[in-house]
């Protein structure tokens, strides 16, 4: 336990939303309109710190539709002859039957939370309250996107870059493992999750926007999409090698080109002369091999 605490990381995604937090607390605190200003720039800066530029703008599309869908539906039930409870109950199945209905994907709590607090305070002007609300959670929104997307934009590219390197180490540990000496072919889950987890940042990397650098950015999606692609056909290769049942022979020039690529492959599996499905086991690997040259050259572009 004591290890685990030592080792707690503070990441740059904590540190952006807050600041992103507390410099929208500080101007909403002389720019706001409402009581409640404070809370409600921070739930705005801290929904548009999120970790590429497409998620912060859907998250602040989900401030804005839920403040503002939930303050109408607040001035409709305070304009109509209702217990506080019972109008609560009612706006808020009103409110998630449309969302539902109109199919819209953000979540319905802060219109459910806005509609609370209107029909629940009687006393509030529930026009200047709903426009006061929308202004503080403005606030809060445009503090975090700007932090977000401007001055601390979330950069992946080093990870992206870390998972072929390790795909890299990962296919000489495959064929390594083939020629071992047992009978036992190699587990292809290390590799299949390490290219899940590629196709993960990649998504990340395509919904950023680097307005600072924005044909760098560019540059780097296409290198990465056939990085992406590359690895693939590597899974592909390497399935087929592991359906062939059995390790065969390599050919003089397959297993100089493993040698070449730091393979620890022992002799004992190489002849001079090599049958139909060594062929063919040599042709999986030299395209494997191949393919490692393509990945590493468009890495390094």
């Amino acid at each position: 336990m004591l290890k685990k605490l030592i080792n707690i990381r503070i990441g740059l995604r904590t540190i952006k939303t807050t600041a992103a937090v507390i410099l929208s607390m500080v101007i909403v605190y002389f720019y706001g309109t409402t009581d409640s200003r404070l809370i409600f720039a921070m739930l705005g800066a801290m929904a548009a710190v999120q970790t590429s530029f497409k998620e912060s703008l859907e998250s602040c599309l989900t401030q804005i539709v839920g403040v503002i869908s939930g303050a109408f539906m607040g001035i409709v039930l305070l304009a109509l002859p209702l217990h506080p409870l019972a109008a609560c109950g009612i706006g808020i199945i009103v409110v998630i039957t449309l969302y539902n209905h109109f199919r819209i994907r953000f979540s319905p709590s802060l219109a459910c939370l806005i509609v609370v607090i209107l029909c629940t305070s009687p006393d509030a002007a529930p026009v200047e309250y709903a426009v006061g609300r929308i202004w503080d959670t403005a606030i809060g929104l445009f503090i975090g996107m700007l932090i977000n997307t401007l001055v601390f934009p979330y950069d992946n590219s080093a990870q992206i870059r870390a998972t072929v390197q390790s795909l890299d180490k990962e296919l000489i540990r495959f064929l390594e493992d083939m020629y071992d000496g047992d009978d036992v072919f190699p587990d292809m889950e290390l590799m299949t999750v390490k290219i899940d987890e590629m196709a993960r940042q990649l998504a990340i990397f395509s919904n950023q926007k680097f307005l600072r650098d924005h044909s760098r950015q560019q540059k780097q999606l296409e290198t990465f999409r056939v990085c992406a692609v590359k690895a693939r056909q590597l899974v592909a290769h390497m399935e087929v090698l592991c359906h062939m049942g059995q390790a065969g022979h390599l050919s003089r020039a397959t297993l100089t080109r493993l040698k070449a690529c730091g393979a620890d492959i022992k002799t004992d599996f190489f002849r001079d002369s090599i049958q139909e499905k060594d062929l063919i086991i040599n042709y999986h690997i030299n395209k494997l091999l191949t393919l490692r040259e393509e990945l590493l050259d468009a890495l390094e572009q």
